[in-house]
Formats: structure tokens, sequence, C-alpha cells
């Protein structure tokens, strides 16, 4: 009885050093740590999941945490009364290999290392929905929620070099900047039968492609809304406008950003999701992005049942699209 008793408490033991990541990530075969809403709180600590190097959404300056991705989880661990840590996310192939090496299964290398929620996250449906040949859903693992924002897409040009930018088509005999392997530069390099491919430029980060239209090497540039914000903001690109366009056959011109835990967590889900509902609804999301000299347009997910008085509180008395006070 007593080596039975022995081997009980080595086993709680052994739980007990696994939940609270004694030895994050540094032993190779260690299972992931089951970190589950009460866990957390009595860890005093929340590991938020944010994407390495992606301004304006979460990057470091001098060694310190930047951005909207940032201060939105330091609101959400500050909410839940326990200390912010980040988890930084270095992109796989797809967002499928991110989830699964961050949040429900861990890296191979480091499976101990998981988030507790994974921020900027496409909030879609079909997605979260999606089945293999054999009708098993691919992301059953993980629980896609609480959407906080709705991204688009967005064009900067150089008024010296254009009156205008009313359609894309004026990049048949513009140069144009993207940053490599995006969606802007598939639909750059594909839309209209192609005749725009010749006049776009490659650059690894929407900076560099920045750094081009201060040389006048392009005209414009093409990116997300928030990553264009965050480059006008610059004193160095003052002269640089936002255009107003649309994007003709693009895939998805609006996509709503939320976060994703794992599917057995799901507590912490409400938790998460009732924060940020309330972020969301009384405009403080909005703040925070102002602050970041960031745009905030609420999700669709919102749209479908706020009306418009509260969609206009939400955006803070801005409106959609313009950074106009009321």
């Amino acid at each position: 009885m007593k080596i039975l008793s022995r081997m009980l408490a080595l086993l709680l033991f052994a739980q007990v050093v696994l939940a609270q990541e004694v030895n994050d990530g540094n032993e190779l075969l260690n299972r992931p740590a089951d970190r589950t809403y009460d866990i957390i709180l009595e860890s005093g600590y929340l590991k938020v999941g944010v994407y390495e190097n992606f301004p304006p959404y979460s990057y470091q300056v001098d060694g310190e945490p930047r951005g909207i991705d940032i201060e939105l989880g330091r609101r959400i661990a500050e909410e839940m009364g326990v200390e912010f840590k980040v988890h930084w996310i270095i992109p796989d192939e797809n967002l499928g290999d991110d989830l699964r090496n961050n949040v429900w299964k861990g890296h191979y290398l480091a499976k101990q290392r998981l988030a507790d929620v994974m921020l900027r996250v496409p909030y879609d449906k079909t997605y979260a929905y999606m089945q293999d040949s054999t009708g098993e859903y691919i992301n059953e693992q993980v629980v896609l929620f609480g959407p906080y924002q709705q991204e688009t897409w967005q064009i900067a040009y150089n008024p010296e070099k254009l009156d205008s930018v009313e359609t894309v088509a004026v990049f048949q005999y513009n140069p144009i900047g993207v940053e490599i392997d995006t969606l802007p530069d598939f639909y750059l390099t594909s839309a209209f039968g192609g005749r725009m491919r010749d006049k776009v430029r490659h650059y690894h980060k929407v900076a560099e492609a920045f750094e081009a239209l201060r040389k006048g090497e392009v005209s414009a540039v093409m990116a997300m809304r928030s990553e264009i914000d965050h480059e006008l903001a610059k004193p160095e690109n003052e002269g640089f406008k936002a255009a107003s366009n649309g994007f003709p056959g693009i895939g998805k011109q609006v996509w709503d950003v939320g976060m994703a835990i794992k599917h057995t967590h799901r507590q912490l889900g409400y938790a998460l999701e009732a924060i940020v509902d309330r972020l969301v609804k009384t405009g403080e999301m909005n703040e925070l992005m102002a602050a970041q000299n960031l745009r905030y347009s609420v999700p669709g997910y919102y749209r479908a049942f706020l009306d418009e008085q509260a969609i206009a509180r939400a955006e803070g008395g801005v409106e959609f699209g313009s950074s106009t006070t009321k």
C-alpha cells in the first residue's frame, strides 16, 4: 500500500510539473501541458500566441513586444487577473501547421511549448469545418472563436506619381510593390489576364516595399490595411496616401480576425470570448487600434446583429474607412 501511495504521489507531482511547464520546451519528448482555465488562473499567467516579426500586429522594438495583438493580449490577461506572457509563433507552411504546432499538439522539437490562446487567426466557418476526403474534420482539435477585428486589403500610393487610384487597372502601366508570396502578390500577377504582372515588384516585407516607394522605384504598395496604416503613420511616409479603390476578382475583400484554443479548453474560450465581446462593443478595441494609429472596423460577425448605433459606438464614432471623427 505504501508503494502504491508513493507511485500515486509521484504521478500527481509529475502532472503538476507538466501543467506548470517548468521545463517549457526544453525536453523533446515532453507531452503538451494541459493548461485548463483553472490551471491558468492558478499559474498566474496567460501565454498568448502571436506571430513573430509581423508589424503592426506583433513585433519587437529593442527587445520589447509591441503591436495591436500584444496590446490586446495584455488587456485580456489584465481582465483575467493574470500576467501576460508572449508566445512567439514562427509561421509554418500554412495556418493548419501553425495551429497544430502552437495550440493543440506542439512542434516535434518542442512539444510542450504551446500557447494558451493564439491571436490573428482568420475567423472563417468554412475553414473551421473543412473536411478531408474521408469526411473527418481537419481542424477538429481547435476551436476558432472571438472575432475582434475586420481586416481588408489596401493600397497606398505616391500622389506625385499617380493622381489617384480609382482602379487597380492603373498598374498595367505603373509599378506596384507587394510582399512576396502574399495574396496581393498572387492577385496582381494574375488578375485581368496577367496584364499587371510585369509591373509587380516583390519585397520580403511591407516596410521594404515602402522604402522602394520612397525611392521612387514603385508608385504604390498593396498590403493589409493595418500594415498600410502602420507605414503611413511614419513621418518619412507622410506624403503618401491611402487609395479608396476596390479589388474586383480578389478571393476575399474583407475577413474577420479572431482567436484559437485547443478544443478541450472551452471554459477558457468562454472566458476569453466574453472579454473580447465587451472590448468590441464598448469601443475599447477601437481605442486600442487608434493608439497604434490604425483604423478599426467591427467584425462582420457583429454586423449581423448589432444596429447602426451600436456599430458606430464600437468604431468610436468613426465612419467606416475614414479617420475623421464625427
